[in-house]
This record gives C-alpha cells, structure tokens and sequence, in this order.
C-alpha cells in the first residue's frame, strides 16, 4: 500500500506486523517526524509501526524514539580522477580497463522499449543468483515497465552494451546531494568482460559531473550474512561501510509488542549465526542442483 504524506512516499507493508515507511529512505528525508506521527494519526492508517533513518550526513541520533544502528555502502565523490586514481583498489582499476578493450560502452538513457526489453532479458538469463532464487526471474516487459518507471523523474539508466547487446544496467536514483543504485546487474554470460565495473565508474562518472557528494550502493553487509564477495567488490570500488540510525516508533499495541520481541527484524536476522550459516549453505546447495544454473 502506497501513500503520500507531506509530499512524500511512503508505503506499508502487509507483514504481519505492518510498518510504515519511507518509499525511498536512501535518498527520502522524512522530515519532521512529529508531523508525519500526527498525519498518520489523524488519518487512521493500518500500520503498527512507523520506521525510518536519519540522512547519510547526519550519523549523529537526534530523536527520542526507540533506535538501532544499521549501515550503508557509500562512497564519497569530489572528482572523477580522484575516485579512479586514489579510491579504488588496483584490481578495481584493471577490471574498468578490462571492460573498456573488451567493448563494453556504457550509455546514460531513459527507460525505453529497447532498455526493458533488455532489462527482461537480464533477469531471466537465470533462476537463482549468489545461491538464492533470484526475485526479479520470470518478468515480462509490460511488469518491468512499471516497476521501473516509479522514480523516472528523478532517475537515469546507465546500461552496458557490448556490440549492441544490453548486457547490465544501474538506475540511478537522484537525491539531495546522493544518489543511489538500484538494479545494478549484467548478465552472467558476459561476466569475463566486467561490465559491473564499467557501470560502477560510469555511475561516478556521472554524480561528480552532477555535484552529487555520495553515490550509494545498498548495505555494505547484511545482517548475520557479514562480508562476501559482494561486500569485497563494493571495498575495492571505493565503497565504505557508513553507519546512521534508524528509528522504530510503535503506532499500535501490536506494534509495541512486536518491537519488544524483535519482530520489527526479519525472521533470518533473529536466528542464531550457525543455524543461519547451515540454512543458507543448504539453500544454495538446493538451488544448484534443482536448477542447474550459476549463481552470482
């Protein structure tokens, strides 16, 4: 469920226990939260719990609701030459120049017939990605269009071609001084060309021609999951792990007693580490021999 408040998005989930949130929290400030708690009031919306975190550049907490710390993969831009010369790993440095004599080009575009379809060409090259069923498998042009098409006025694509084959792509979503990746994805047959890398430089490329001090690239761990392979690439592209708060405000009875038994975190997040670990090896280990295909 969608709603807008103070002229931002907003929507609520349909768990169990129902939050309310920003649509886009990366690069959303919610603004004074008081209003949005006397909105939410007011207007009787079926939600049990209102979250929502502080901006990047304001890691310090400043409210008096219940918090937790959570984190970020961020990397901060002046320049170019800065990023490409001082910020990256060497490895990150061969991999662009490895994707640039391979062919690979990266253009800034809208969201045309042409970047769909290749997008739906992406995401159903394989069912499972970095050993999990990989939830974008299976869409059709007319379901990407309009999932993609929610942020088009504050959004670019960069999408990777090799000899006019779309073979990865990033949205870029625009904020107020960041930007954030969304999809950020090449399709695995092509992988030996680097073309994630080729997207990541055009990314920064583009947000210091724009004077966007952050680029942001979701989580730089995840929970239980801690580092791995994607954490690594982020490392080595220049990405840090910055942490901000993230506040979990009750709206309901159910929602004080759902934050009170940690329910508020996914179900993996409260599973203890070994168990974690053995259910997420089985998982891929599932996935592998059900699907037959490579994981990302």
């Amino acid at each position: 469920m969608a709603i807008v408040i103070n002229g931002r998005d907003f929507v609520i989930s349909s768990s169990m226990l129902r939050t309310i949130s920003l649509r886009n929290d990366i690069i959303d400030d919610i603004g004074d939260p008081a209003v949005v708690l006397h909105t939410i009031h007011d207007s009787h919306l079926p939600a049990d719990l209102l979250v929502f975190p502080q901006r990047l550049d304001d890691p310090s907490p400043r409210y008096p609701y219940h918090m937790e710390w959570d984190n970020l993969a961020a990397v901060k831009i002046s320049t170019y030459d800065e990023w490409l010369k001082k910020q990256i790993h060497q490895n990150a440095r061969n991999k662009i120049r490895k994707a640039d004599k391979s062919g690979v080009v990266v253009r800034a575009e809208n969201l045309s017939t042409q970047v769909i379809q290749g997008m739906v060409d992406i995401f159903n090259e394989t069912a499972v990605r970095r050993g999990r069923r990989y939830s974008y498998f299976g869409r059709d042009a007319e379901t990407v269009k309009k999932e993609w098409s929610a942020d088009a006025g504050r959004s670019i694509f960069l999408v990777a071609y090799h000899q006019e084959e779309i073979i990865g792509f990033i949205q870029l979503v625009f904020g107020e001084s960041l930007a954030r990746t969304s999809g950020t994805v090449a399709k695995l047959a092509h992988r030996n060309k680097a073309p994630m890398n080729a997207l990541i430089a055009k990314s920064v490329e583009v947000c210091a021609e724009k004077n966007i001090h952050y680029l942001v690239y979701g989580k730089f761990s995840y929970g239980k999951k801690g580092a791995d392979s994607l954490t690594e690439f982020k490392r080595n592209n220049g990405f840090q792990k910055i942490e901000r708060p993230v506040y979990y405000v009750p709206l309901s009875i159910r929602g004080r007693v759902g934050l009170f038994l940690g329910m508020h975190h996914e179900l993996s997040e409260r599973l203890p580490v070994r168990l974690y670990n053995a259910l997420t090896t089985f998982r891929s280990l599932w996935y592998k021999r059900v699907n037959g295909n490579p994981s990302r």
